[in-house]
C-alpha cells in the first residue's frame, strides 16, 4: 500500500493499503509496453474505516501479509511455523484479515481439510493527512513506522544473502535518490503515472515468463525541510526557473 501522502495517499496495485503491507501479486490483463487495457485493474478504493485501519496496524498481521505476498497462499499452519506463532494465533488473525478483505480463502493442494489462504488485489489507498482525524493518524504513524521497518529489514536481508545463491539476480537491487520541484498538484499527478507504470508491468501468471521472480517496488517521496531564517538569509540569490540547479536528478544506482 503506498503511503498516505500529498501526492495521493495511496497505496498502489495489488494488496496494499496505503503503504502498509507489501503488493501482493495481481494480474491486470496487460503486458509489458502493451499499454493499460480499460477495466483491467480495479479502481482505487479509499480506507477510512477506523476499525479497519486499526485491524491492519497489528504487527503478527503485517508479517502475515507479508510472508503471503512473498510467497503466495498458505495456510494457518504454514504460517504459524514461518512466523513462529501458534496455530490458533494465525487461524484468528487470517479471519480478522479475511473479514475486512485484505485475504480470502482460495484453493489450496488439495489435502484433506485444510483452509489456504492469500492475499485480495487491490489498489487500496489512505486518505491525505490533512482530512485524518487525531485518532486515525495515531493508527496511520504506526502502520507507516511498522511498514516501513519491515521494509528496510527485508531490503537489507535480501542484500546480505545476494551472494548465497541470487546468482544473476544479485545485481536486482536498483536504487535511486532524486530531487525534482513540483506543486502539490504535480506530485499528485506524479503519483498517479507510478501507479499508472506498476500496472503497465502486471500481467497474469499464464504470460509470465518461468524466469520472472516477483520483485517488491515502494515509492516514497516527500517535501524537503523548509530552509531556517538563517541559511534563507545566506542563500545566494534564487536561480532562473530554468537553471538545471533548480530540477536537477540526481540518481544513484546500485
Amino acid at each position: 500500500m503506498a503511503s498516505p501522502s500529498a501526492a495521493g495517499p495511496g497505496r498502489g496495485p495489488s494488496t496494499d493499503p496505503a503503504r502498509p503491507i507489501p503488493a501482493p501479486d495481481s494480474a491486470p490483463d496487460s503486458a509489458p509496453g502493451s499499454g493499460l487495457r480499460q477495466g483491467s485493474h480495479p479502481p482505487p478504493e479509499e480506507l477510512t474505516d477506523l476499525r479497519l485501519l486499526k485491524a491492519l496496524a497489528q504487527p503478527r498481521r503485517q508479517q502475515m501479509l507479508q510472508h503471503l505476498t512473498l510467497h503466495g497462499p498458505a495456510t494457518s499452519a504454514t504460517l504459524a511455523r514461518a512466523l513462529g506463532l501458534n496455530t490458533g494465533a494465525t487461524s484468528y488473525h487470517l479471519r480478522e484479515l479475511a473479514r475486512y478483505g485484505f485475504v480470502e480463502e482460495t484453493s489450496g493442494s488439495g489435502h484433506g481439510r485444510e483452509r489456504w489462504w492469500r492475499a485480495v488485489p487491490g489498489d487500496r489507498r489512505f486518505p491525505p493527512r490533512s482530512r485524518q482525524s487525531p485518532a486515525t493518524r495515531r493508527v496511520m504513524d504506526e502502520l507507516n513506522h511498522l511498514s516501513y521497518a519491515a521494509d528496510l529489514d527485508l531490503f537489507e536481508q535480501l542484500q546480505r544473502e545476494a551472494d548465497a545463491g541470487l546468482g544473476e539476480w544479485a545485481d536486482a537491487f536498483p536504487y535511486s535518490r532524486g530531487t525534482i520541484r513540483l506543486t502539490l498538484p504535480e506530485l499528485r499527478e506524479f503519483f498517479e503515472e507510478y501507479i499508472a507504470l506498476l500496472n503497465r508491468y502486471k500481467r497474469p501468471a499464464a504470460d509470465t515468463p518461468a524466469e520472472a521472480r516477483t520483485v517488491l517496488t515502494r515509492l516514497l517521496a516527500f517535501p524537503a525541510p523548509a530552509p531556517t531564517a538563517q541559511a534563507a538569509h545566506a542563500a545566494p540569490a534564487s536561480p532562473s526557473p530554468n537553471s538545471p540547479s533548480q530540477n536537477r536528478k540526481e540518481t544513484e544506482l546500485s
